[in-house]
């Protein structure tokens, strides 16, 4: 994927990387993450990245990202994210503890050689507070 990709082809790949994080496939996480990528302004890197995902499937075993809004301007994405699951014990400093929850999550993406390499994300966490 380059820059010169049209608005349904950017679209058409996110939806391709969110089908790949539900799946956990994670050796085919580097077609959609950019080796250098960056997250809420830390340089995590595609290992680093990858192991963030893998820890926040762990805290949450039935975790899905499910894309509930999509606006796609190359190289950039925005999107609404919708949650309803379970966290196991304590999820973004909250004793949620196994409780079914749901919330989203507003993230920016920007994109570089193809690859998401810029993210910006915020959880709405009043959500979660308000149902326990």
């Amino acid at each position: 994927m380059s820059f010169d990709m049209t608005r349904d082809d950017l679209a058409d790949h996110y939806r391709a990387y969110i089908a790949c994080l539900n799946r956990q496939d994670w050796p085919s996480l580097d077609r959609f993450v950019h080796h250098d990528v960056v997250h809420n302004g830390r340089p995590l890197g595609l290992p680093g990245y990858r192991a963030m995902l893998e820890r926040d499937f762990r805290d949450i075993p039935d975790l899905r990202f499910d894309i509930a809004l999509l606006i796609a301007d190359p190289p950039r994405i925005a999107a609404r994210l919708q949650f309803d699951c379970s966290p196991a014990g304590t999820f973004l400093g909250l004793a949620v503890d196994g409780r079914r929850v749901s919330f989203s999550e507003n993230v920016f993406y920007e994109l570089g050689g193809g690859r998401i390499r810029q993210v910006w994300s915020v959880i709405d966490k009043a959500a979660i507070e308000a149902q326990l």
